[in-house]
């Protein structure tokens, strides 16, 4: 794989990683609201069920996981329903300055991460976005050597994509000074998280 056909796949995997979706809402919910621990454990979760993805397209197992419509369904269902209970319980929780907030336990960060696998799993654009994808950018056969140099350049753009979302929400956090703006912010990231949650479960 040249340096160009590399290029091409990173340029259109960061329009496809940076465009707005449930993803990125839920990553800036939860760092609004919980902290950038919590948005980048959602993220990494992200991130794990991309690169699970990319693995089944290296294996050639691609289109036997678009025939496990079950099972994708289920993961997704599971982790939009997380989404909307952790959206509304942002919008009924009574309004607490960040610094009052006791830090994430691994417990939580454990099941963001995981809400985070669960829904790019069960995201039936994935394994579509790489079946349409890859044959174009490195042929119709996919060596173990290109599945890892995609795998790296997913992660750097991921990095930075991830990076510029948390940096962004962390700084919005530390300007919250008033129960009252808490309150709203809250209430926009419960909106935030319920919104995603309706989206993933309404996608085909």
């Amino acid at each position: 794989m040249d340096v160009a056909t590399l290029a091409a796949f990173a340029v259109a995997f960061f329009v496809f990683a940076a465009s707005p979706g449930p993803d990125n809402m839920t990553i800036v919910a939860r760092t609004l609201s919980h902290g950038a621990a919590s948005g980048i454990a959602y993220a990494a979760g992200k991130v794990a069920g991309i690169l699970v993805c990319l693995a089944l397209a290296v294996f050639g197992l691609s289109v036997i996981a678009t025939e496990m419509g079950g099972v994708m369904t289920v993961l997704r269902y599971a982790g939009a329903a997380y989404l909307i209970w952790m959206g509304y319980r942002l919008w009924t929780a009574d309004p607490v300055l960040p610094e009052a907030l006791p830090a994430s336990d691994r417990r939580d960060l454990f099941k963001t991460f995981m809400t985070g696998i669960a829904l790019n799993l069960g995201n039936p654009k994935m394994p579509l976005f790489y079946m349409a994808l890859l044959p174009h950018v490195v042929g119709p056969q996919l060596t173990l050597a290109q599945g890892a140099m995609l795998a790296l350049t997913i992660l750097l753009v991921e990095v930075v994509v991830i990076g510029v979302h948390v940096a962004a929400a962390s700084r919005a956090r530390k300007m919250l000074r008033s129960p009252v703006v808490m309150r709203r912010v809250n209430r926009a990231s419960g909106a935030m998280m319920v919104g995603a949650g309706v989206a993933v479960a309404a996608s085909r």
